[in-house]
């Protein structure tokens, strides 16, 4: 792992769990009847997240995760536009050539940890730079911007 020297080591973010352990979570979410079936989803939702999230929110996100989540995560090259959170999941949906349906059930399963993992001051700061339509995603009401 690569540190900053300036920084001491027991101030590094760490993530609050495992790999594994976010796996099974994700599996008691989403009622998946596998590990691999999660991890599937895991793998496609984050790899979505990655295209959208940027700047010091996807840096900070990617802190928080566990170490093969975050290589997910940054893995993927930004988008150059952005997609509101249904174009998100229908997105999803054809890269996995799965049923909307099912693809949304993933994408709750594993953005309701994801906001777990990120905490609600990261959340708010990552939603509040994507389009409409992500906070229902991450299990939360939608924000909406003063006039």
């Amino acid at each position: 792992m690569f540190s900053d020297r300036r920084v001491p080591l027991q101030q590094l973010p760490v993530p609050a769990m495992t790999y594994e352990q976010m796996l099974e979570k994700v599996r008691y979410e989403g009622a998946y009847p596998t590990r691999e079936r999660a991890e599937e989803a895991v793998r496609l939702v984050l790899a979505g997240l990655g295209r959208q999230v940027t700047g010091d929110e996807r840096v900070d996100l990617a802190a928080r995760l566990p170490e093969e989540a975050a290589r997910i995560l940054t893995g993927q090259i930004p988008a150059i536009e952005p997609l509101t959170g249904w174009a998100f999941v229908k997105d999803l949906a054809a890269r996995a050539d799965a049923p909307l349906a099912t693809t949304r059930w993933d994408t709750g399963s594993v953005l309701a940890t994801v906001a777990a993992l990120a905490g609600p001051d990261l959340l708010t700061r990552i939603l509040r730079g994507l389009p409409g339509g992500y906070a229902l995603l991450f299990g939360r009401a939608e924000l909406t911007r003063a006039a």
